[in-house]
């Protein structure tokens, strides 16, 4: 039997309430019932969600994750994450995932979107 594919994704952060608020405020996702531990998004074909941060070696959260999200316009939502001072990690690019650009999260993830499904 094989694994189907992701259907959850989550980042574990410092300050879940931060993080939450940064979503919410520049992305425009909204919360679902989760866990106390946990902000849950509803997203669509799966969820995502801003954890608490457990402690261990990881020390620096943001390296070693690759997270595309998928927006129907990457150009306004980088527009408006630029002028909010939101770092750019690159550009906005065409290219085969459509408009796409990175952006780093407050805890120093890179987050990817994209405009073509």
């Amino acid at each position: 039997m094989a694994v189907i594919g992701p259907d959850f994704v989550s980042l574990q952060v410092r300050d879940i309430e931060r993080s939450a608020a940064f979503y919410e405020q520049h992305l425009g996702l909204t919360r679902r019932p989760g866990p106390p531990h946990a902000v849950v998004f509803d997203t669509k074909p799966i969820a995502f969600a801003v954890r608490s941060y457990v402690a261990g070696p990881i020390t620096e959260p943001g390296r070693g994750v690759a997270l595309w999200l998928h927006a129907p316009d990457a150009q306004q939502i980088h527009d408006a994450l630029a002028a909010a001072g939101v770092p750019i990690v690159s550009a906005p690019v065409d290219g085969p995932f459509g408009r796409t650009f990175t952006f780093a999260d407050p805890d120093g993830y890179e987050v990817t979107l994209h405009d073509r499904a």
